[in-house]
């Protein structure tokens, strides 16, 4: 997997639009009429008050403190980039906060403390308690971190957790776990070299002898060598509690006949020589970011039985600790707990382990575009495993409850694991899955409209994004220039520029397009004007041709105008079955609508037709379609002529023998809602309608721009669906990320 590549100018662009910032507050409770006002404030707040204030623990019933986490930081080590000041590390406490929400449904906060005295810090931090259900410190240096989170657990009595120590030594725990049971050790029988004493180190040491290790098999080294009973030259309080008696001075030496690595110190501090010196299937976890202390390649070219994790998502065995701080805030939230003790630390790490052991959901090796399975190459879940939600907080939570750490136990687990299932936006990870099949893809894509700035952002995102190869159709002057005045001049180099003058392939072009418009009224210098000029035409030759895998365009032209061009070259009107279908994401929901592109009034096989096609795209974007045909009327009430089509379109399909779920003619809301649905007991659907069948191309262009624009709903499409070609249109407004978004539907050829 190719790493994504980005300029200083589409990072900052990132973070700036479309309001500055990555998080805003959006609130959960009506806020129209005077009397919603009077009940959020004064006087209606006066009651939560006072109930708070008799009964503290009621603060978890009646405000937001039982899902609210404070991202913490003075600054003082931010990522690899050192003491960057409080202010400076707002932009990765906000990265923190969105995780929160985007993993496990945890509202989140950044505060970033400006001090870096460690008594003032604390000060500051403990007198916030009130307001938050657990405390996340984040990029604090070493010592200070360590001093800092002891006096924090003392005095307050919410989970304070510094992700920097304890996610990494949680989800090194988890792989641990594995790759010794695949290799036929125990923990207690092992020898682990640690290098690299500062705070993830340290809690990585300390979380394995919690779990079994033995500390005299386990040495610790630093910069200045192995960690021993004799040693006095830059030793603290917290090395000192792992130094060993021990011969061994130097890391090279440790390493003989070692059955564990753990590595989080600085690329290339581990060599060949030293890992061919470890014991038979040694376990290399070589976590120094961004490069490890010795690549996979290099240790499996010695050791080909080594079993080895990187902190790279390039690499297989990711430690990430993206697989822990979520789900353990979230269990620990949820039994209200005091603190995250190593208990619940050590039951995420085995709740981790456990699923990677698991048959791997279709819908995530779809996204890696492979087949995972527990092995050496896979170890650890993936970010992206759906299951994570309900399989790791339960286990957490009953952890907590387990020690006395819960102070509101879960009664009923069954219950809290389908709600945590409810809790997450399936929207994510179906575009996750896509954003990974089409980086496996590689597909070269062709942007037909390089005159527009957008489109070669677009063409520039994709490239940099790995997912192949942007081929825009413009002249190379213009793209130089258009770019260089985006402040994106170096990009130049990076796209491959086409177009009629430099292509070898002109006259075949020709002599294709005149072979399928000669009977249409087109004579040879129509066809040089079209093959030659337009560019959407070219486009499309290129594509039909083979010189380009997927065609995004659309984005200057009107659609109309746009799918006119196209047909010239491929079958994509409505005589041939093609169809529009249009996404829309709304609240953690996938409505696809059809038709918004190409039948103007659909007659009830047009219609059945439309709804294969949208069942095509919801099973390319990993949704079990269920279609309804939509009308005013309900089966057959009220009466209507013109729902008479609606009511005949699933009749349609029962001949045709589909393999889908279809039921109409129905309104919207029976359609979307199952308590409507449940007033209908004869209806075929099992669940809400993903896939709208609307009766005229009129009405789903006024449905799907009235939940744009009232009702906030992201649109993806038009996708046009039922075309032997990868081909998909942009509407004139879109963005440059909704450009790319349709380049990556086209290299997953969607539809």
């Amino acid at each position: 997997m190719s790493r994504t590549k980005f300029t200083e100018e589409e990072a900052l662009a990132f973070h700036h639009e479309p309001t500055p910032g990555k998080w805003a507050i959006t609130a959960t409770v009506p806020m129209t009429t005077q009397r919603d006002l009077s009940l959020a404030y004064s006087p209606g707040v006066a009651v939560p008050c006072l109930r708070i204030a008799e009964e503290p623990q009621a603060a978890y019933d009646y405000t937001n403190k039982g899902n609210l986490v404070a991202v913490v930081s003075n600054g003082t080590a931010v990522l690899g980039l050192g003491n960057l000041g409080a202010l400076g590390s707002k932009p990765v406490m906000e990265g923190k906060a969105v995780l929160f929400k985007r993993f496990a449904d945890v509202d989140s906060i950044d505060l970033e403390v400006d001090t870096e005295d460690v008594d003032a810090f604390v000060d500051a931090v403990k007198h916030l308690g009130p307001s938050f259900g657990g405390i996340n410190l984040e990029d604090i240096r070493a010592p200070d971190c360590f001093v800092i989170e002891q006096r924090l657990k003392e005095a307050m009595d919410i989970p304070v957790f510094h992700d920097d120590q304890h996610g990494t030594a949680v989800i090194c725990a988890a792989g641990l776990i594995n790759a010794l049971h695949l290799s036929g050790k125990r923990i207690e029988d092992c020898r682990i070299v640690l290098n690299g004493a500062g705070a993830a180190g340290i809690a990585c040491i300390e979380l394995l002898k919690a779990m079994g290790a033995r500390p005299r098999n386990c040495i610790v080294c630093d910069t200045k060598g192995v960690i021993h009973k004799d040693r006095t030259e830059g030793m603290n309080q917290w090395k000192s509690a792992h130094a060993v008696e021990t011969d061994l001075r130097t890391l090279e030496e440790a390493m003989a006949g070692a059955d564990v690595f753990l590595g989080v110190s600085v690329k290339g501090a581990v060599t060949p020589a030293m890992v061919e010196s470890m014991a038979d299937n040694p376990v290399i976890f070589a976590m120094a970011n961004p490069d490890p202390e010795i690549t996979p390649e290099e240790a499996h070219d010695v050791r080909p039985d080594a079993i080895v994790a990187t902190g790279r998502s390039d690499y297989p065995n990711q430690v990430n600790n993206v697989l822990g701080f979520p789900y353990l805030f979230r269990g620990a939230l949820d039994v209200n707990a005091r603190a995250i003790n190593e208990e619940m630390k050590i039951a995420c790490a085995e709740a981790l382990a456990a699923l990677a052991r698991e048959d791997v959901p279709d819908e995530v090796a779809m996204a890696y575009g492979r087949k995972l399975s527990f092995g050496r190459d896979y170890i650890i879940p993936t970010p992206f495993d759906p299951r994570l939600i309900w399989r790791v907080p339960p286990a957490v939570a009953k952890a907590g409850m387990d020690t006395g750490a819960a102070r509101r136990p879960i009664v009923d687990m069954e219950g809290y694991q389908a709600s945590l299932k409810g809790r997450m936006d399936p929207t994510a990870s179906i575009l996750r899955g896509i954003t990974e099949r089409a980086r496996r893809a590689q597909a070269r894509m062709i942007f037909a409209e390089g005159d527009d700035i957008r489109v070669l952002r677009a063409a520039v995102a994709y490239q940099r994004s790995g997912f192949g190869t942007a081929l825009v159709v413009g002249r190379e002057a213009d793209v130089r220039a258009k770019l260089e005045a985006e402040g994106m001049g170096d990009a130049v180099r990076e796209l491959t520029v086409v177009n009629a003058a430099n292509t070898e392939h002109l006259e075949t072009y020709k002599a294709f397009l005149y072979a399928r418009l000669q009977r249409r009224g087109h004579d040879m210098a129509d066809i040089h004007r079209l093959a030659a000029r337009d560019r959407h035409v070219f486009s499309a030759l290129m594509l039909a041709h083979g010189h380009g895998d997927g065609v995004v365009t659309g984005a200057t032209r009107k659609s109309a105008h746009v799918m006119e061009l196209i047909n010239h070259v491929f079958d994509a009107d409505a005589g041939h079955g093609a169809a529009g279908v249009t996404a829309l994401l709304h609240r953690g929901r996938i409505v696809l609508v059809a038709d918004t592109l190409v039948h103007e009034w659909p007659g009830a096989e047009e219609l059945a037709t439309i709804a294969e096609r949208g069942a095509a795209v919801a099973r390319h974007l990993g949704l079990e379609p269920r279609a309804a045909f939509v009308s005013f009327s309900t089966f057959g009430y009220p009466v209507s002529e013109r729902a008479e089509k609606m009511h005949r379109a699933p009749q349609v399909l029962d001949a045709r023998g589909v393999d889908f779920e279809y039921e109409g003619e129905m309104t919207v809301d029976v359609a979307l809602n199952a308590q409507a649905q449940a007033a209908y007991p004869f209806q075929r659907l099992t669940g809400p309608a993903n896939i709208l069948v609307v009766p005229a191309r009129h009405s789903a262009s006024i449905s799907v721009k009235l939940m744009q624009e009232m009702g906030g709903a992201t649109v993806i499409g038009p996708i046009l669906a039922g075309v032997d070609a990868s081909v998909q249109l942009c509407s004139t407004v879109s963005t440059a990320n909704d450009i790319l978004n349709m380049a990556v539907l086209a290299a997953c050829k969607v539809g």
